[in-house]
């Protein structure tokens, strides 16, 4: 018994040893992990994806003045927009950024005549705006008062490289049927996610 106790006592963990200092070790870890994960959200965040505030009533019902939105930078950078996606893209000539959805893409013809809109001789089915378009019907009044092509842009096939993109509330939106075709170098990237307010967070249908 005597043995025993004497073993228990020479086991006893002295001040400055390895033992004691496993736990400094251990929260020193812990700070370099946290370091490591902060730099990399940072770089996520300033490489691959950027906020964007809406702007304007261009794209409701959609969306709204002074939601943020996170857009994808590296999507475009994989493959080419598709039609339906809502995209964020710089304007030269405004000097700041636009969101639009995607109409039509390389090679496709664009015909908007009143609410009836068509790519390649096919209407489009606009489940997204469906709503609004039959509440203006019910008021015996056209949604859109843009049509496509113009006296500005008479030719409606996209050229290779850009999109055609409008609005959602057509009425309302300074789109491709008034500044043409979007070159898809001035494309920031697809928006697929709005994080506030937080009562209007939500995942992005395209």
């Amino acid at each position: 018994m005597q043995q025993d106790i004497q073993q228990g006592q020479n086991d006893i963990v002295e001040p400055g040893s390895d033992n004691a200092k496993k736990p400094k070790n251990e929260a020193l870890e812990w700070i370099k992990a946290i370091v490591i994960a902060l730099v990399l959200v940072i770089l996520i965040r300033w490489l691959l994806f950027k906020p964007f505030i809406v702007d304007g009533p261009s794209m409701q019902p959609n969306f709204h003045t002074g939601e943020r939105v996170i857009v994808n930078e590296i999507l475009y950078d994989i493959r080419s927009p598709q039609r339906g996606e809502v995209i964020v893209f710089h304007v030269p000539s405004e000097g700041r950024d636009f969101i639009k959805r995607v109409i039509g893409v390389a090679g496709d013809t664009v015909k908007v005549e009143g609410d009836v809109v068509t790519v390649n001789g096919q209407p489009v089915d606009e489940t997204y705006i469906q709503g609004a378009v039959d509440a203006a019907h019910q008021n015996n009044a056209l949604y859109n008062n843009k049509d496509f092509p113009n006296e500005d842009f008479p030719d409606g096939t996209v050229p290779e490289g850009h999109v055609f993109v409008m609005g959602d509330n057509r009425s309302d939106s300074t789109d491709s049927r008034m500044i043409g075709y979007v070159p898809l170098d001035d494309i920031v990237g697809r928006a697929d996610l709005i994080f506030w307010p937080l009562k209007d967070v939500s995942v992005i249908n395209h």
